[in-house]
């Protein structure tokens, strides 16, 4: 079983490479390349950022984006998941999306997205199984090395952050 814990800088080359593993899939992202550190740290929100790890091996990783700086949206975040290929099918994206959905709701976010490409059932099917409710597909989002993706789009209220 994999152990969840906070992200440290140091952990940042192995989460690029499955970060690279992912894309590499080409079902998980419409990125064509991994991020430098600085892009990376400067996308993704400190809080809720995520490690798997199998004894010292980063398997799996999890953060949370912003999805706008609009200040309304301040407490709306995007997931991002990704776990080794290696280690696919134990359980850690599920151990990740769930210390991600906790830590996100320390942190005060009381609505999470997910956009995932429909051709990624796996993926779709543990965030529905962990509270997020279909909310539509974007039809043709955008295109992916030549081809025309749709994405969908699932959305988590927690029950814990108030939206008062």
């Amino acid at each position: 079983m994999a152990t969840i814990r906070v992200f440290d800088k140091t952990d940042y080359p192995a989460v690029r490479e499955i970060y690279q593993q992912g894309i590499d899939s080409g079902d998980a992202t419409f990125e064509t390349r991994v991020k430098s550190w600085d892009e990376w740290d400067d996308s993704t929100a400190v809080a809720g950022r995520l490690v798997a790890t199998d004894g010292a091996q980063v398997v799996g990783w999890a953060c949370l984006s912003e999805v706008t700086s609009r200040c309304v949206y301040q407490g709306v975040a995007e997931t991002s998941v990704y776990v080794n290929p290696e280690f696919q099918g134990r359980g850690i994206g599920r151990s990740l999306l769930q210390a991600l959905i906790e830590s996100s709701e320390e942190a005060a976010y009381w609505t999470l997205q997910a956009r995932i490409f429909t051709e990624n059932v796996p993926s779709i099917v543990l965030h529905e199984k962990l509270g997020f409710v279909p909310m539509g597909v974007h039809i043709k989002l955008g295109k992916h090395k030549g081809v025309w993706r749709d994405v969908q789009l699932l959305e988590r209220r927690s029950a814990v952050v108030g939206m008062d």
